[in-house]
């Protein structure tokens, strides 16, 4: 699968997840996510809708601009997606171990990370190749 149609999907399965944790309201029971939302809102569900279009936004405008027109910019903006989506596909389900069940975003994280793995590895391998070339 090419990189730009790999990144695309990562964007999409955190869309996917963003509904995931909203439905079943992750700021609630999830400290780091009540941190991160009380910065754009008092009220935890504006925050965390404010924070959660936004970032899947940003991820649509990556992969629009930088990904698909390859700009210079578009490597490290893939490495970046890459790291935190597989953060998150880790920190869900090692979360609902260490709570005994499920914990809002468990489901999509498990495409997250799967998704932000094999972006990583593609991202390696095309370094790889590259510095081969040169």
């Amino acid at each position: 699968m090419p990189t730009k149609t790999l990144f695309l999907w990562l964007v999409v399965a955190q869309a996917c997840h963003s509904v995931e944790e909203y439905a079943y309201r992750l700021y609630d029971v999830f400290p780091p996510a009540r941190l991160l939302v009380s910065l754009f809102s008092s009220d935890p569900r504006r925050g965390f809708i404010i924070f959660n279009v936004a970032f899947v936004a940003f991820g649509f405008v990556c992969y629009l601009l930088p990904v698909r027109r390859r700009w210079p910019s578009a490597v490290p903006l893939m490495w970046v997606w890459a790291i935190i989506e597989t953060t998150n596909g880790i920190v869900h389900p090692t979360f609902s171990i260490a709570v005994g069940g499920y914990t809002p975003g468990l489901i999509t994280s498990l495409l997250l990370l799967p998704l932000g793995v094999v972006l990583w590895r593609t991202l390696l391998k095309a370094r790889d190749e590259q510095h081969e070339r040169a």
